[in-house]
């Protein structure tokens, strides 16, 4: 089963090589150092309004998550990064459990945040059920655990269990049950799936319209980006698929957060807690709602209407998250249950 592997740091990719800020202290200070996983088109937009309107330059290096994090445990005090931002509450945590992070109070009052302020969130997306309208009941739906049921046999369209989406969800249903549990859970998944894991979550959706399965577990941006599509064919694909939030009578649909945190030797540290406070306004937050579909963290902005025509659902609160150990057993139990 392939893995989140930790590859050549030469390898990481970024606009320019961050630098030391001289004095670490000075306000006058016009860069940002930014450690990024994210990879969207609405980022670029908004990495270059902020550079446009604060004359604060970003120095941007792009990685996985936990490629980031080994980074940054390598680099030290001596690290000139300023800001670590990832798509996984987990990953944050695991940023702060290893002393890589620093609290900050922010002025923006956030639908998910870090309690002790490592952290704080920019978007959220729910890990949904998309399912095909005319061959799925939506009365059939329940729950994540549901899917473990025979009535499914291939019928499940998902994507590997490298996929950090799918880490944090088992981890997510171990911390509300058991191990054994979980992993008879992820064990029936792989005997319901429709294919063996390929592709991304887009994917996964297509292949419903492609008549291979019946469901799929996806991100909901996922599902907005296809409806919102210049590609004619992608837009008939969103509208062929329903969407379903599980378990919202008991704990509430997954969800995955991208947060940010300021490092704890950030050298620009008063530009990292600006670069905060920007992504999480109202401007900024409407961009990411109506360019990548996402679900913002400021309470004052909506989502774009594609998302808000599903309806408002119950999210999970993110308790695995704390512990890392749930997240570092849910990749061994994917081995386990043989989840590509």
């Amino acid at each position: 089963m392939k893995k989140i592997l930790i590859v050549s740091l030469l390898a990481i990719v970024g606009c320019s090589q961050p630098k030391k800020a001289e004095d670490s202290t000075t306000e006058e200070s016009k860069e940002l150092n930014l450690y990024s996983q994210r990879h969207y088109d609405a980022d670029k937009k908004v990495f270059d309004l902020f550079t446009q309107e604060t004359g604060i330059k970003i120095n941007l290096i792009r990685a996985g998550a936990d490629e980031l994090i080994t980074r940054m445990e390598q680099e030290g005090e001596n690290s000139p990064a300023d800001v670590f931002f990832t798509v996984d509450a987990a990953r944050l945590n695991r940023a702060k459990q290893k002393g890589l992070l620093q609290p900050i109070e922010v002025a923006t009052n956030l639908a998910f945040s870090d309690p002790e302020k490592y952290w704080h969130g920019v978007t959220y997306r729910a890990r949904v059920i998309a399912y095909d309208k005319e061959e799925v009941s939506v009365e059939d739906l329940s729950t994540y655990e549901d899917l473990a049921d025979e009535k499914w046999l291939g019928k499940i369209l998902i994507r590997s269990s490298s996929s950090g989406y799918n880490q944090s969800l088992l981890a997510s249903m171990l911390y509300a049950s058991d191990e054994e549990q979980t992993e008879a859970w992820a064990t029936a998944i792989v005997k319901n799936m429709a294919r063996s894991p390929e592709g991304g979550d887009r994917d996964q959706v297509k292949a419903i319209a492609a008549g291979i399965g019946t469901i799929a577990i996806t991100n909901t941006y996922y599902v907005g980006l296809l409806l919102n599509s210049a590609n004619p064919e992608e837009v008939k694909v969103g509208e062929s698929v329903g969407i379903f939030f599980p378990n919202q009578e008991g704990r509430g649909t997954h969800v995955n957060v991208s947060g940010i945190g300021v490092t704890k030797n950030a050298p620009n540290k008063p530009n990292a807690i600006k670069f905060i406070e920007y992504v999480t306004s109202e401007k900024i937050q409407e961009i990411y709602a109506n360019e990548s579909f996402e679900y913002p963290v400021n309470p004052d902005v909506a989502p774009h209407p594609s998302v808000v025509a599903w309806g408002e659902f119950k999210a999970d609160r993110l308790g695995f998250a704390e512990d890392i150990s749930y997240t570092d057993n849910a990749v061994r139990i994917f081995d386990r249950a043989g989840w590509e």
